[in-house]
């Protein structure tokens, strides 16, 4: 048996629970571990938003006169929703369908080539995240009628 002192041992890493309201402000995530988060929510809110997709494609595409229903949605407003708040949920919608759509091409890329690398991982995280951030700014910009 070996005799290990005390100054050659080298210390065990310690695993604790993270603390909501102490350690979650401080506590930094990683790019891939914000984009997996992201996914499932984006997951979430396409889910819940389905009913609102199902009645846009059935409106915008069942006549002529439901497709100017369909229009003057975003301009006058859906009963007492307001017009403003149903492209800012479109907005959301977009959003959601462009990150998911984005991290899976990354998830289904990463299973094929087995990338599975800590610098792969984060530069994909981080091309994941600012790619459906532009693409979200670019089709709201339409969709708010900038161009």
């Amino acid at each position: 048996m070996t005799d290990i002192t005390k100054d050659s041992a080298r210390p065990r890493p310690v695993y604790r629970n993270v603390n909501f309201f102490s350690d979650l402000p401080t506590y930094r995530l990683p790019a891939a571990g914000i984009v997996s988060i992201l996914h499932r929510i984006s997951g979430l809110l396409m889910f819940l938003l389905l009913p609102f997709v199902i009645w846009m494609f059935d409106t915008s595409v069942s006549s002529e006169i439901s497709f100017d229903a369909f229009r003057s949605a975003f301009v006058a407003g859906i009963g007492f929703v307001p017009g403003w708040f149903v492209k800012l949920v479109t907005l959301g919608l977009i959003w959601g369908y462009l990150h998911h759509f984005i991290a899976g091409v990354r998830h289904l890329w990463m299973d094929a080539t087995h990338s599975v690398s800590k610098a792969q991982g984060h530069s994909s995280a981080v091309a994941t995240l600012a790619l459906s951030v532009l693409l979200t700014l670019a089709l709201g910009a339409k969709l708010f009628g900038l161009y």
